[in-house]
């Protein structure tokens, strides 16, 4: 379970600033796989980043019951000079899991061949992702936070992603930021919706749809 306690964020830059949490009081249950829904800009990644506690808010607080991934697809806290493999032994010990164990699965998973044992510095964006995926992956975690990872790669990639995703959400929940709505119903149960700094949340994934479509729909025919 994660607990959004008076949440706030405001960016501040030069000639003004951009709120993307308003004071957003809402729970995210256990178990619960929840489409985290809104128009570019948002601040969906900033709430995701937020929650795993890699962005500070600018009031308010986040409680979590069990252990929360950081967003998987953002590599920003891999080293870049370590090899894929380093970084996933690195990220084993960190977690107390076994480091064979999760190394073995990374490197089957995320199908980086001999870059795998290479710098993290020399991977293109989608290998920087996969690493990322297939590490959190490996990793019991009580939520996981995915930023549009599940899209990286070719067809056969994404299937096995979404089955390996699908696997852990039996023992777990997840907070799920996608533009495919196709996706998000094949791997959400729940859906919330963030718009001008507030979060709307629905425990039937369908509502939350129509209420993200209607405020596209209102920003077209603005």
């Amino acid at each position: 379970m994660i607990i959004l306690e008076n949440l706030s964020k405001v960016f501040h830059f030069r000639g003004g600033q951009k709120c993307i949490a308003d004071q957003i009081n809402a729970v995210f249950p256990s178990r619960r796989s929840v489409a985290l829904l809104g128009r570019n800009g948002a601040g969906k990644t900033s709430l995701l980043k937020i929650i795993s506690g890699t962005m500070d808010p600018t009031e308010g607080r986040v409680i979590s019951h069990g252990p929360v991934s950081w967003p998987v697809g953002f590599a920003g806290s891999f080293h870049g000079d370590l090899t894929g493999a380093q970084n996933a032994r690195f990220v084993a010990r960190i977690y107390g899991v076994d480091t064979d164990d999760l190394i073995e699965f990374v490197e089957d998973f995320a199908e980086l061949g001999a870059h795998f044992h290479q710098p993290f510095r020399t991977y293109s964006a989608g290998m920087k992702s996969r690493l990322a995926f297939g590490v959190s992956m490996g990793v019991p975690f009580e939520t996981y936070l995915v930023d549009e990872v599940t899209s990286v790669g070719d067809a056969a990639f994404r299937e096995k992603s979404a089955a390996v995703f699908a696997e852990r959400m039996k023992t777990a929940g997840a907070i799920m930021v996608s533009h495919g709505i196709g996706q998000l119903r094949a791997l959400c149960d729940a859906g919330a919706v963030l718009e001008k700094g507030k979060l709307y949340y629905y425990d039937d994934l369908e509502e939350a749809i129509a209420h993200h479509q209607s405020n596209m729909a209102s920003l077209v025919l603005a």
